[in-house]
């Protein structure tokens, strides 16, 4: 089996582990969630969240765990990651949480309404994650995967992304297309949706947003840095006030598994 396939590997990658050591900015900075998503997620599920047994994995510190427990949701958390699990326990000492895998959920069979994967997905094995959530679901229970994913239909989105990708070829401000979705063979009732929405912050919130992304999190010391530097007075020349006008796109795909 090689390393890639093992269970947890993907989980466990430097890139993965990175945000353990930035999970007090990762909460401070990352964007939430429109309203929009979560009545779209009880549309497309059929039933409400208030009263639902939610299984939020790969819950990081917490950031789509508190907006499902606001819904009424009865929510227990799953993640891998020491950092992110402790910041979680801080801001959110309500929600159980466990440390886990999505690949290999320490939780029993047929205890959740709804399965949940927010910005999280793409650090699992799908042949393996799968089958844990089509166990873990109730009959008639869905999976959720979410994604913010930077809109570069906006010109000044557009620009900065172009100017990270002349650094990291690789750069995406959300997560590559292809991760978001479900294997072809996939026996389920699938829907996807795209909600846009925008949030305004400082320039230094964006920022911290930015450098709490893996890819920067993993360049060599003192190159986020000055990336993000060079950044900032970019930032300045289009949002002269300090305050970035942030512009997402949730891509939202949502499942029931056949039973």
């Amino acid at each position: 089996m090689s390393a890639e396939h093992r269970p947890g590997a993907l989980a466990s990658s430097p890139r993965a582990r990175s945000f353990d050591g930035a999970a007090a900015q990762y909460a401070a900075a990352r964007p939430g969630y429109p309203d929009a998503l979560f009545d779209t997620v009880e549309e497309l599920a059929g039933r409400s969240l208030r009263g639902a047994d939610v299984v939020d994995v790969g819950a990081g510190t917490g950031i789509s765990s508190g907006l499902l427990a606001r819904r009424g949701a009865r929510v227990v958390a799953v993640e891998p990651g020491a950092g992110m699990a402790g910041e979680f326990r801080r801001t959110h000492p309500d929600i159980p949480l466990v440390r886990g895998l999505g690949d290999a959920l320490p939780l029993a069979s047929a205890r959740a309404d709804l399965i949940t994967y927010a910005q999280a997905w793409h650090w699992t094995d799908p042949a393996r994650s799968l089958p844990e959530a089509r166990r873990v679901l109730r009959p008639g229970g869905a999976l959720a995967l979410w994604w913010n994913v930077a809109d570069e239909t906006v010109p000044w989105v557009a620009d900065q992304s172009a100017r990270f990708r002349r650094r990291i070829p690789e750069w995406t401000h959300g997560s590559p297309g292809p991760v978001r979705s479900l294997p072809a063979d996939w026996e389920g009732r699938t829907v996807e949706r795209r909600i846009p929405w925008t949030r305004a912050v400082p320039v230094d919130t964006h920022l911290a947003n930015i450098g709490s992304h893996s890819l920067l999190l993993t360049l060599p010391p003192g190159a986020a840095a000055e990336l993000l530097a060079r950044e900032r007075a970019e930032l300045l020349k289009v949002f002269p006030d300090g305050t970035v006008t942030e512009a997402y796109t949730v891509e939202l795909t949502i499942t029931v598994p056949t039973a």
